[in-house]
């Protein structure tokens, strides 16, 4: 009731028409305006025009078809990213280990690309390769809920701190004569073939298509199976969860091994289809701004 009265008042001293209140789409709209506005000031005081900074952002991303496709192409990872680590908010275990996921990912599918080559159909090759990205991130991930759920350790300190050993694996990869490019006199992992790469779609790899998929199995499985339920019943109250008879702890370490599956599955499709190498700047902070994008879109897909 508080919580609610405190809200009431600040939507009264600053939207007294009632306009934007109860409307989840209209806070949205409200905010991306407001933030418009603010830059806008931030930009007028620097000696810049607001409109014409606007007009060139929108001119850089959209205005031509390469432009169009690298926005899509960016987009792609955030959007699975973003799912993976909702996944395990929703249970109140604040994963911020995205980044460190998606590069174990992204070695799992470039180790499965050097072991095979071009002896294995190609499409067996990927299926491969975005197999083992998504049960190696998973079992990488699974490692902090287990000890969260054996010995309460603090899930954000230990997942941030497994980015940087997945970090220091590609160091230590890219020193690897076997994994090295040897066209190069500095540390580097070598490209992948061609036939280990993603096809395109309308001038964008296939992970487009695979993220629009993981958004409709994602909205399938918190909202239709019994084990959605499980997350939403322990996010709401683990009080309630015990009552039930919901074991919490393997909820948590299921949970999680989709949660960094769905990151390694982006680590792949990094790898695969926007990079075509493995580099220590994989991830690229996707692992982090996806946790912005999780919060903006209130959890739902």
């Amino acid at each position: 009731r508080l919580e609610k009265l405190k809200y009431a008042t600040v939507f009264t001293l600053f939207d007294p028409t009632g306009l934007f209140r109860g409307d989840g789409a209209a806070y949205a709209g409200a905010a991306v305006l407001l933030a418009l506005v603010v830059g806008g000031l931030i930009l007028l005081c620097l000696g810049y025009n607001p409109l014409l900074v606007y007009q060139t952002m929108l001119n850089g991303a959209l205005a031509k078809k390469t432009a169009r496709a690298s926005v899509v192409r960016n987009a792609v990872p955030l959007a699975i990213v973003a799912l993976g680590v909702t996944l395990a908010f929703k249970m109140k275990f604040w994963n911020i280990g995205g980044e460190g996921q998606i590069l174990i990912g992204g070695i799992a599918a470039t180790a499965v690309s050097f072991i095979f080559g071009r002896s294995i159909p190609q499409w067996v090759l990927l299926s491969l390769m975005a197999a083992a990205s998504i049960i190696m991130a998973g079992l990488y991930g699974m490692i902090p809920a287990v000890f969260k759920a054996k010995f309460k350790t603090n899930e954000t300190l230990l997942t941030l701190m497994f980015n940087y050993i997945a970090t220091q694996l590609i160091v230590m990869l890219q020193n690897t004569r076997s994994w090295q490019d040897a066209a190069n006199n500095f540390p580097k992992v070598r490209m992948l073939d061609f036939y280990s790469r993603l096809p395109r779609v309308f001038g964008v790899h296939i992970g487009w298509i695979i993220a629009l998929v993981m958004l409709a199995l994602y909205y399938f499985y918190i909202q239709k199976t019994k084990h959605g339920y499980e997350i939403k019943v322990i996010g709401d109250s683990m009080e309630t969860a015990q009552y039930a008879g919901i074991n919490a702890s393997k909820v948590m370490i299921r949970t999680m091994f989709l949660s960094a599956a769905l990151c390694g599955l982006a680590g792949f499709l990094q790898v695969a289809g926007a990079d075509g190498t493995l580099l220590e700047s994989t991830a690229g902070g996707v692992g982090f701004t996806a946790i912005m994008v999780a919060w903006m879109a209130d959890m739902k897909p």
